[in-house]
């Protein structure tokens, strides 16, 4: 056989015998386990003799099975071993079902249990059952997979190109656990590219890590890019998959390039991981896409609180919805040290984590950490429906903490999206794919750092754009204005304290409306004779009222209270009235609610009416209304000078000049979101920003100078995202009046056309 890909062809071939059989999506569950058996056997064949005797030695010692393991392993050069001596060409035909099973069990454990998630008794069963196992059985015992027939390296190509195949005949799930070859060549390429020339060298020994490293794509990629640069280089492979099946075939796949395979680990990483203390050299991921990790959410807020920074989430938590930031946090606590030579990252992630979350929250608490590290160094948009089981705008984002001098400080975004080419089949939602040329066109142009080193052919825009990190950062400050309101102590709005705020009040309306009428003060509210009615209206009309609120609804003591605030609030009306005459407050709306205030409380002196809390509110709400032209209202006088800016404003309190503090206007607060300038001050950043942006448009607002930044205790929160498609947006102007027209009467003419073709 020529090459892998024949190899693999004619391996795959063995899916002739499994049609009609078994679905498309089942072939790759027999032929990947077959191969890795057919592969094993042959590596084991030298050694098999050894292994043998020394099976029997140990097994007269009775020895645990661990320990046997290890003595057993002395005799052999592989990390594995078969205690059978039994191989496919000698399991026969009749009885072979019981024969290949104890032939799988006699596996060294770790290699064994590959077989044990791959499930393979069960579809052994099933080939038996078919009458089809002795011929899959006789198809691989005459390929012959030995190592003199195919290297390690050219056997891992063609179990790849098998696991290939294996996802795009399953392409409904194959996105879960398989990415795109294309894909991971590009990544792998922008994360070691800049690490070639070291990789060159003699005696390099170089560790790759994947925690969600479904069936090993980006592992395998990684150990190929390094051993085209130099076959003699050692990579280490480290991952981690939760799927069982896709662990078996990433630890198959691991196996079969000798890799100690004892470094892949089955379970969750978010919430259990395996390789806690390990550092590595190179990193490739693409986590799930959005989806949320409520299942660990336990174990994941309890290392942020309890561990900090010492643990892996220490920036922040985002969202429980999307744990892709997580998988980020998880990559970045594993950057082998600076001074040990560093490490990078590539992971592939969706738009989400580049904007969602504004200052102060998980998300962008994250992102700030990633960027005042200085850890990112580019982002490359890939167009869409690039994956199997998902067509969305995805990204992958580049970091190091051995960013080389030109890189400090400066985040490169390339706009990849528009290089790409349609496949002639869809798999999945994978309808485009980039070719060879597209991906070395990226990587030149991330290696380039320049934003005039390419065009996009599509509007002849930069590919790149290169920013300072501070760039995506702002300070949100937050811009009050003054609550203004007007008061009337009229008898409407009194009467409106008959009935309590929402959600009772209309409801209270409709019964006052319908029984009130012939209420004394001896059976106010009384409405035990008129539940039945009551609760049967409530359900067809007020739905919105839970089984409690209806029972206080029917319950004269919440008449009662109303009755008696309304009560208490005729009696201020009447000493309003008498102090001012009824012409001010009364009759007409007074505009000044800081008057109003300084005779409402002489009018409560004066009656010796005590309200409470919740009483001042509902008679407020009852006699006063926002009203942008009426007077501030004055929170409290302040002892400092005047800074209108940050909220302290001269004005006149009892026709005596004062420094006030206003009564924020809630439904008029805002944020704005200050650009970062590390060159200034922040003091002179956001009050330059506040009269050029806010003071101009709103004379009357000011700056709330106790909205703080947590860590550096400045004025303002500080946020950072990255608009990526902002930055890349090119205006496209409305076609003129003149091409519309022009495209309407062309389209008009062809309708009469047709219409005299019909009519004629």
């Amino acid at each position: 056989m020529e090459n892998f890909s024949q190899t693999a062809a004619f391996i795959w071939s063995v899916a002739d015998l499994l049609r009609g059989d078994f679905k498309q999506s089942q072939y790759g569950r027999v032929i990947l386990p077959f191969t890795l058996l057919r592969r094993l056997e042959c590596v084991l064949e030298p050694d098999k003799a050894a292994v043998l005797a020394a099976h029997e030695k140990v097994k007269a010692m009775g020895l645990p099975e661990e320990a046997a393991e290890k003595l057993i392993l002395r005799e052999t050069s592989q990390n594995f071993f078969n205690t059978s001596p039994m191989s496919l060409d000698k399991l026969g035909e009749t009885g072979i079902k019981d024969n290949l099973e104890n032939y799988v069990q006699c596996f060294s454990q770790d290699a064994r249990e590959i077989f044990e998630y791959f499930k393979f008794d069960e579809f052994v069963g099933l080939l038996s059952d078919a009458n089809l196992l002795y011929k899959v059985v006789q198809k691989f015992a005459n390929t012959d997979l030995s190592p003199e027939a195919i290297s390690n390296h050219e056997m891992g190509l063609v179990f790849e190109e098998l696991i290939r195949r294996f996802a795009e005949s399953s392409n409904e799930t194959a996105g879960e656990h398989f990415t795109p070859r294309d894909i991971v060549r590009l990544t792998t390429s922008l994360v070691f590219m800049e690490d070639d020339d070291a990789l060159t060298k003699d005696g390099i020994i170089r560790t790759i890590y994947d925690p969600t490293a479904g069936t090993g794509g980006f592992l395998s990629s990684g150990m190929e890019y390094v051993h085209e640069l130099n076959a003699n280089a050692v990579m280490r492979a480290f991952g981690q998959e939760l799927n069982p099946e896709s662990y078996a075939i990433c630890k198959a796949d691991m196996l079969i390039k000798g890799q100690d395979v004892s470094r892949i680990k089955l379970g969750n990483t978010l919430s259990n991981d395996q390789l806690y203390s390990d550092k590595f050299d190179y990193m490739l991921s693409n986590p799930p896409f959005g989806v949320d990790w409520k299942k660990v959410e336990g174990e994941i807020k309890d290392e942020h609180a309890l561990k900090g920074f010492d643990g892996r989430f220490g920036p922040g938590l985002p969202r429980v919805s999307d744990g892709s930031l997580l998988f980020l946090m998880h990559l970045i606590s594993k950057l082998r040290d600076a001074q040990e030579g560093g490490g990078r990252i590539g992971i592939i992630l969706n738009g989400s984590p580049l904007f969602t979350g504004s200052a102060g929250s998980g998300e962008s608490e994250i992102r700030r950490y990633v960027l005042e590290a200085d850890l990112l160094e580019a982002i490359i948009a890939l167009p869409t429906d690039m994956f199997y089981n998902t067509g969305i705008a995805t990204y992958v984002w580049v970091l190091s903490n051995k960013k080389p001098t030109e890189r400090k400080g400066k985040v490169q975004l390339i706009n990849a999206s528009n290089l790409s080419s349609k496949m002639r089949k869809s798999l999945g939602s994978k309808r485009n794919y980039l070719t060879d040329e597209d991906i070395r066109a990226i990587t030149r142009d991330f290696g380039a750092f320049d934003e005039a080193s390419a065009v996009d052919p599509t509007n002849q825009q930069p590919l790149t754009k290169i920013f300072a990190t501070h760039e995506f950062g702002y300070r949100r400050i937050t811009i009050e204005r003054p609550l203004r309101l007007s008061v009337q102590f009229s008898d409407e709005n009194i009467e409106k304290l008959r009935f309590a705020p929402k959600p009772f009040n209309s409801a209270m309306q409709w019964i006052w409306n319908a029984y009130g009428a012939d209420w004394t003060d001896s059976n106010y509210g009384d409405l035990g004779s008129f539940e039945d009615e009551i609760r049967a209206e409530i359900k067809v009309s007020y739905t919105e009222l839970k089984e409690k609120q209806i029972k206080d609804l029917l319950d004269s003591k919440l008449w009662l209270f109303q009755k008696g605030l309304m009560d208490k609030a005729y009696e201020l009306q009447g000493a309003l009235s008498a102090a001012m005459g009824s012409n001010v407050i009364i009759n007409k709306p007074c505009d000044d609610f800081n008057f109003y205030d300084a005779e409402l409380k002489q009018a409560l002196k004066a009656t010796g009416i005590k309200l409470d809390a919740k009483e001042k509110k509902q008679l407020l709400d009852a006699v006063s209304w926002k009203n942008s032209e009426a007077e501030p209202v004055i929170k409290k006088v302040l002892k400092e000078t005047a800074q209108p800016k940050y909220g302290a404003f001269e004005t006149t309190v009892n026709a005596k000049p004062a420094v006030v503090e206003y009564q924020p206007d809630g439904d008029l607060r805002d944020n704005e979101n200050v650009p970062l300038d590390p060159s200034q001050p922040t003091c002179s950043l956001i009050e330059s920003y506040f009269d050029r942006e806010v003071a101009p448009h709103v004379p009357d607002a000011w700056i709330d100078a106790n909205k703080r930044d947590d860590k550096d205790g400045e004025i303002g929160i500080v946020g950072y995202e990255i608009p990526f498609n902002r930055h890349f947006y090119v205006y496209q102007p409305p076609r003129s009046l003149e091409e519309i027209d022009a495209d309407l009467d062309k389209v008009s003419a062809e309708i009469m056309n047709l219409l005299h073709e019909v009519h004629s």
